[in-house]
């Protein structure tokens, strides 16, 4: 799981013009996305994506998004999406989404979404987890 989380980083968002709503695997609300702003299930913000830059909570800048692939804070890269596989920064594939659900590397169900793009199903995961 934590290789996923290191990809989940990583995307180009379409803008967000309403709530949309994230599920675990069981099928419990985790949170939300509105205006490229990732909310947990309480409400409480857990970062934002501004002009291919992501923030976490607080402002800070983590990483950046660049067409398919996804950079930490420190320039590095650690992951890309092809194909709906999604890949850690070595090339391994760590998950895929299947319609507006999100499988790790051995085929597992680990969310779903409600209205929300690929991209950022996988950026929700990152600040959720």
């Amino acid at each position: 799981m934590k290789k996923l989380i290191s990809l989940l980083f990583f995307l180009i968002l379409s803008s967000s013009f309403y709530s949309q709503r994230m599920y675990d695997g069981s099928g419990r609300i985790i949170g939300r996305v509105e205006n490229n702003r990732y909310y947990d299930g309480s409400g409480r913000i857990i970062g934002r994506v501004d002009n291919n830059r992501i923030y976490d909570y607080s402002g800070r800048i983590i990483g950046r998004i660049d067409k398919d692939r996804l950079y930490d804070g420190s320039g590095r890269i650690i992951g890309r999406i092809n194909d709906n596989r999604l890949y850690d920064g070595s090339g391994r594939i760590i998950g895929r989404i299947d319609g507006n659900r999100l499988y790790d590397g051995s085929g597992r169900i680990i969310g779903r979404s409600d209205k929300m793009s690929n991209l950022e199903v996988i950026l929700f995961f990152y600040f959720y987890m």
